[in-house]
């Protein structure tokens, strides 16, 4: 029996639980759809299948990698054992879309740089992006950024790559469960700013919030544009939050942690470190991973800094999402740069919004 096979049967539940069969739910995309597992890791083995099974993924399409079961990686062991074997796995294939798992490492040690990031553009000739130097973010403009196209990696020789991730097994398959619940939603949606983050770099990305508030109204939805100082937590479900997290000075954990989200929720934070760890931990900044753990279907963090010039353009990222493109192309088409410190974490097939 193949190794691939093998790790999937041994993340099968026993016979007593085959009653309750995994219901697949497919999407058009489901062929071009790449999911990356790695073998020493049971909760990637685990995400892996669960997701392959729930999306209709062809077993063709889950790659096997073989490295430590770390959140960190050095860039020789990546580029030897995840890239390379990723790449070769794609050649056959009519890929768009790469799903990495829990288990698979998120960040580069050299530099700090995202895995995902890496995958992204991995057909490509971009270089890691050295710093928030003006002629080098030049060069690593995302080739989909502000993009209204739906997404071909034959046009843009980029992969979207997201990751099914979070404190716990549960927590990964439960972003998969509720990116395939999604429905259409009339709101809430949630864009908090910030009383300390008015000037210079902070101030342009503030400003985008009242233009993302804007064209979600536009639209017929339930919008707050919270201009107060308070860390604003609404009493029921959001469908959609913006906020700067812990950079916030009105910012309380225990507030944060009391955030809800719908089902289909997208969520970005202007944090630097937000996705620097998917495993328990205290201190530092505000971690994605509390608000995947919270509901959140979507959301972008950060492994490492990564300056202000990255961060996802709320206005971007809701008028994609609210006009029918899926998660991953709204993500990827609100983020300004590649090869550098995001991760997009949810199922990159998740479009609530779909037009019928």
């Amino acid at each position: 029996m193949p190794l691939l096979a093998l790790a999937l049967l041994a993340c099968s539940p026993p016979a007593a639980q085959k009653a309750a069969a995994i219901v697949a739910v497919p999407m058009p995309e489901s062929p071009n759809t790449l999911v990356v597992v790695n073998t020493n890791s049971r909760d990637s083995l685990a995400i892996g299948s669960y997701y392959a099974k729930r999306r209709g993924i062809p077993y063709a399409n889950v790659v096997t990698v073989e490295v430590p079961d770390e959140e960190e990686i050095d860039r020789e062991l990546y580029k030897a054992k995840i890239e390379n074997v990723v790449q070769e796995a794609t050649l056959s294939k009519n890929i768009d879309y790469i799903v990495t798992t829990k288990g698979v490492p998120i960040r580069i040690r050299e530099g700090g740089y995202s895995v995902d990031a890496f995958l992204t553009t991995m057909s490509t000739d971009f270089l890691p992006l050295p710093g928030p130097d003006p002629e080098a973010i030049r060069r690593n403009i995302n080739p989909f950024f502000g993009k209204k196209e739906a997404f071909s990696h034959n046009a843009t020789r980029l992969y979207l790559t997201c990751r099914l991730d979070g404190y716990t097994v549960n927590d990964a398959k439960a972003l998969v469960d509720r990116s395939i619940e999604a429905k259409p939603s009339d709101g809430p949606f949630l864009f908090d700013m910030a009383d300390n983050r008015r000037d210079g770099g902070f101030g342009e990305l503030q400003r985008s919030l009242p233009r993302a508030a804007d064209l979600v109204k536009a639209r017929g939805k339930t919008v707050t544009l919270d201009t107060e100082k308070p860390f604003i937590v609404p009493d029921g479900p959001l469908a959609g939050y913006v906020s700067w997290g812990s950079n916030d000075n009105a910012y309380k954990l225990d507030a944060y942690r009391r955030l809800k989200f719908q089902p289909g929720a997208l969520v970005e934070t202007f944090v630097s470190t937000s996705g620097r760890t998917f495993r328990p931990t205290t201190g530092g900044q505000s971690l994605i991973a509390d608000l995947v753990a919270q509901g959140v279907t979507g959301v972008k963090g950060y492994v490492s800094e990564p300056y202000v010039f990255a961060l996802a353009r709320p206005e971007i990222l809701f008028d994609r999402y609210l006009g029918g493109s899926n998660l991953a192309e709204s993500f990827y088409a609100a983020s300004p740069v590649v090869k550098w410190k995001d991760v997009v974490i949810g199922d990159p097939l998740c479009r609530p919004y779909r037009k019928l």
